[in-house]
């Protein structure tokens, strides 16, 4: 049996441009696993089956995805402490993990490049949760740059009591801020480019596709940067020191479920 944890992300920023000729945005956003994770367990089995989740369709997916390409079943056991439909990838990091521990037990696993493009089907996030540490992800998501970017702070999640997230389709749906795209996209990537500290991260934009009055909360409560992940509704909080990102949590911890965490590398 392969056992693997399942990282969350936050999206330090996200640019999003008008909508492609494929129906997908352009998009340019920067992406963070932090160190709250689901766990996977993977192992061959007779048949294809998944447990522990009863919401899941992506780990579903992958391993059928997977399975057409090498004639093997898998059965799967999914253990979810990341909050479902939180703007947090939770079901993309979910699949890939699932994935990547299914290709593992094969006797002659899959190439990278492959298994990125199995991936790729599955969903625009899933293909950074093969990779490690931070990155650019451009064009749907897919496409992907490693960053070398600063990981010596910590991370306040927050998620709203009572919040009802549109589908992340609704969310992209209803966007109609894609004039000024290049411009945007170009202001991220200097921000990026002057980026030598953690307090730097301070200075990437805010996300295009959502915004919430916690944000504001959370930088009044000492974060150097917060804002929506990815289309929410989670928001999260950078602090400089534990303590700090403590004493907010306890400040905001009527607004709604609250977590501690940090960067993380891998999965």
């Amino acid at each position: 049996m392969k056992r693997g944890s399942a990282t969350a992300k936050i999206n330090l920023a996200l640019v999003v441009g008008a909508k492609r000729d494929d129906g997908y945005h352009e998009v340019a956003t920067v992406l963070q696993r932090i160190d709250l994770a689901d766990r996977i367990e993977v192992e061959p089995a007779p048949d294809l089956r998944v447990t522990g989740f009863d919401g899941d369709t992506l780990v579903r997916r992958a391993l059928e995805t997977i399975g057409a390409e090498t004639a093997t079943c898998w059965r799967a056991r999914i253990e979810k402490r990341i909050p479902i439909a939180a703007g947090l990838g939770g079901g993309s990091s979910d699949a890939a993990t699932a994935l990547a521990l299914a290709n593992e037990s094969l006797a002659e696993p899959l190439g990278g490049e492959r298994l990125h493009e199995l991936a790729a089907r599955l969903g625009s996030d899933v293909p950074f949760f093969l990779t490690s540490g931070p990155q650019l992800a451009t064009g749907t998501g897919t496409d992907l740059e490693p960053l070398d970017l600063p990981q010596d702070y910590w991370v306040v999640l927050l998620l709203p009591g009572n919040a009802r997230k549109p589908s992340t389709a609704e969310v992209y749906r209803a966007f109609d801020g894609g004039d000024g795209f290049d411009e945007r996209r170009a202001a991220l990537l200097a921000s990026l480019a002057a980026v030598t500290r953690a307090v730097d991260l301070a200075a990437l934009p805010p996300n295009d596709l959502a915004t919430s009055r916690l944000a504001y909360e959370l930088r009044a409560a000492g974060a150097f940067r917060a804002d929506v992940s990815g289309a929410g509704p989670a928001v999260y909080g950078l602090f400089m020191h534990e303590q700090d990102a403590a004493a907010a949590a306890r400040r905001l911890r009527n607004r709604g479920r609250v977590w501690i965490t940090a960067p993380a590398w891998y999965g």
